[in-house]
Formats: structure tokens, C-alpha cells, sequence
């Protein structure tokens, strides 16, 4: 109504006070959002995580050094048509909690196989190794076939870099339930947790960690070989744990919660309340119990 009056020619200010328009609103000119290359970049983020929400894309950005607000990567996320459709999940009762959570950083390992194949229909056997604390990814080991004793390989590859645990969890697969590996496992006073058959979820963290390694590398990912596959989980591993943000690390990497949570004498797992959890200078070898499945 104010332009109205100033097209018939009628002074602005004498036009504002007649329709009640303050001033400074009829002289305010809007600045143009110049965020034009933080788009582009915006959409390369999420063609290389097509998976991932704006929450996740924040984080990255925020680690590549750029100071903005969470809110303003969701309405360019929006603008962008960039939603990620949500996957329908199948609810389970899990009934009681998992027994033996992790409560300081090499409490409790967890190790589990998932499968894919090359370009010629090999199966590749892919043995994944997590810290449950942390959720570190300790080892990603390709093969087109395991036994025990290449599990024991790996896991002393992986203590010799960083200490023994005090307890590993896992299913029941032969390779995991062999005498030699058990006895291996007493020898370095490593206790031992199997889950009840058919119940997947009690080794939530390892099923978690496969589900991303699924839908960030094996989905995206075309292997030629196991050295082929090998050589891009190294790369997935090294970005899992160094510039991945976790959301239930409040969208740190595994790695920068690690360093905090060994610095820090109270450092609670994110996500939970844990006021009393101690984060302990090493796993402590009392009152380790070697093979007791859950009950």
C-alpha cells in the first residue's frame, strides 16, 4: 500500500506514516545470501555420503573449517531436495540389557564377518574388529576364507599395537568358538563373550558398524579382488575412525573421542548417562571369566 501512494506520488515518509509502516522498514534493502559455492559444495557431500542427513554434512563442513549454523545447512539441505528417504526397521525385543557393556576405552572388543563378492561372483569374507567404547574400527581383514587361527593373526597384529582388551564379544561361528583360538585367548588373559544363537542384536555395535560399512563402502564400492577390496576398506577404516562423525559420539570422530576419553579422567560415553562410568588407565584383570555366553 506504501508503494501505491509513493506511485502516486505521494513522499515515503509521508506514505509510511500514513499506513503505519515504520520508516526504517520501507529504506531496508535485503542482502543477498552469497552461498552459492557452500551449495556446490554442500551437494558433492552428499553424492559422496548419499546416505547421510544434513546433521552428518554439518559436521564434515565443520571439521573442513567452515563457521556456520547447523540451521542454515538445513534449509540450503531442503532447498536442495536433498532428504534422505528413512529405511523402514523392523522392531525386536531385545528383552534384557547386553551384559558387559564397555565402559572405558579397550573394555570390550567385538568381532563379526560380513560378506560380499568381487566382480566375477567371489565371496569375500570380511572380518571387522570394533572397539565398543570408542568405536573404533580396529581391523577390516579381507579373505575369500578365515579360519581360527587367521583370527588369532589379527588380533595379535592389532594387540601388539595397543594392548590386550578384557573381553572380546562375538557369535558363535566356528571360527570364533575354536579350541586353539579359546586357548590362545586364556593364554593372554582375554575373557570371552558369546551371544545366544540366533539373536544378532546382542552384538548391537558390531551389527551397527556393518550396517555403515554396508551402505558408506560395500554398496558404493566395485571389487575386482580381495587385495583390490582389501586396499579400499584400509581407506574406509581411516576415514571411519579420523573424519567420520559419529552420532552417538555428539558427531565426533571415534578417534577424537578416543584421545578425550583417555586425557580425561571423567570422560562419560556419549549419549548416555554415565556419571559413574571411570575411564580406567588399562582394562584391569580381575575377575575376567573366559567363555560365558550370555544368559
Amino acid at each position: 500500500m506504501a508503494r501505491q501512494l509513493v506511485t502516486a506520488r505521494i513522499k515515503p515518509e509521508r506514505a509510511c506514516f500514513l499506513v503505519g509502516l515504520p520508516k526504517s522498514t520501507w529504506h531496508y534493502r535485503p542482502k543477498r545470501r552469497q552461498d552459492g559455492e557452500l551449495r556446490r559444495h554442500i551437494r558433492e557431500l552428499a553424492l559422496l555420503h548419499p546416505r547421510r542427513g544434513y546433521r552428518f554434512i554439518h559436521a564434515l563442513l565443520l571439521q573442513e573449517g567452515h563457521h556456520l549454523n547447523r540451521k542454515k545447512v538445513r534449509r540450503i539441505w531442503r532447498e536442495e531436495a536433498l532428504t534422505v528417504t528413512a529405511k523402514t526397521r523392523r522392531k525386536i525385543r531385545t528383552g534384557a540389557p547386553i551384559p558387559m557393556q564397555a565402559e572405558f576405552p579397550d573394555h570390550v572388543w567385538t568381532y563379526d564377518f560380513i560378506f560380499d563378492q568381487t566382480l566375477e561372483g567371489n565371496t569375500l569374507k570380511i572380518l571387522t574388529l570394533t572397539d565398543e567404547f570408542t568405536r573404533q574400527s580396529l581391523a577390516l581383514r579381507v579373505a575369500e576364507s578365515f579360519t581360527s587361527m587367521d583370527v588369532k593373526d589379527v588380533l595379535h597384529e592389532v594387540i601388539a599395537q595397543r594392548g590386550a582388551p578384557g573381553f572380546i564379544r562375538s557369535d558363535n561361528g566356528p571360527e570364533f568358538i575354536a579350541r586353539d583360538l579359546g586357548i590362545w585367548l586364556a593364554v593372554q588373559d582375554i575373557g570371552t563373550r558369546f551371544i545366544q544363537p540366533g539373536k544378532p542384536w546382542q552384538n548391537g555395535f558390531a551389527e551397527s558398524f556393518h550396517s555403515r560399512l554396508r551402505e558408506e563402502c560395500l554398496n558404493q564400492e566395485v571389487f575386482y579382488s580381495a587385495r583390490h577390496a582389501q586396499v579400499v576398506l584400509d581407506g574406509y577404516r581411516e576415514f571411519f575412525n579420523a573424519r567420520r562423525p559419529h552420532s552417538s559420539l555428539s558427531y565426533r570422530t571415534p578417534d577424537e573421542f578416543a584421545r578425550q576419553a583417555r586425557g580425561r579422567p571423567d570422560a562419560p560415553l556419549c549419549g548416555q548417562d554415565t556419571a559413574n562410568v571411570v575411564v580406567r588407565p588399562s582394562p584391569g584383570q580381575a575377575g575376567k571369566a573366559h567363555g560365558v555366553p550370555f544368559s
